[in-house]
């Protein structure tokens, strides 16, 4: 596979996640929120995640072999730019999120809407709101590095 190839699935699963990760925390969200009365927005917002977290879990695990793989067709690790390394940190600590999320909270949330216990879904759904918001601003920071650093 080239380089361009590489780089072109790379971006496209960055802007799917990332991308995905603001249309839900600024519009679906805010729209479920004003429209739909508590039970609904839970159901309606897990059958939302489950739906997300299906290309999520496609796009991470490709932009980890995309990027190594261009890390590799470009010399390996040892040569590469400060901004790929940065890239590459923050992009563990966002999908270390990411597992926590879809391992464990979005599991409860999924369990607890199930069995109609709608506190704990509520309480569970803000729990992936936050974190989103946090893998949300990381992954503004990692589009951030890889723009800004290609001037140094």
């Amino acid at each position: 596979m080239s380089y361009l190839l590489l780089l072109l699935v790379h971006l496209l699963c960055a802007a799917f996640w990332v991308g995905g990760m603001a249309t839900l925390h600024f519009a679906v969200r805010p729209a479920a929120v004003a429209t739909l009365e508590p039970p609904l927005r839970l159901r309606t917002m897990a059958a939302a995640l489950r739906r997300f977290f299906v290309g999520v879990d496609a796009s991470v695990t490709l932009l980890f072999v995309s990027g190594v793989a261009m890390i590799l067709m470009t010399g390996g690790f040892r040569g590469v730019h400060w901004r790929v390394e940065a890239m590459m940190g923050i992009a563990i600590v966002m999908a270390a999120i990411y597992v926590y999320i879809r391992a464990s909270v979005f599991r409860a949330l999924r369990r607890s809407v199930e069995e109609s216990a709608w506190p704990v879904a509520a309480a569970r759904l803000d729990m992936v709101r936050k974190l989103v918001s946090l893998n949300l601003a990381l992954g503004v920071a990692v589009f951030a590095v890889a723009i800004l650093g290609r001037a140094s």
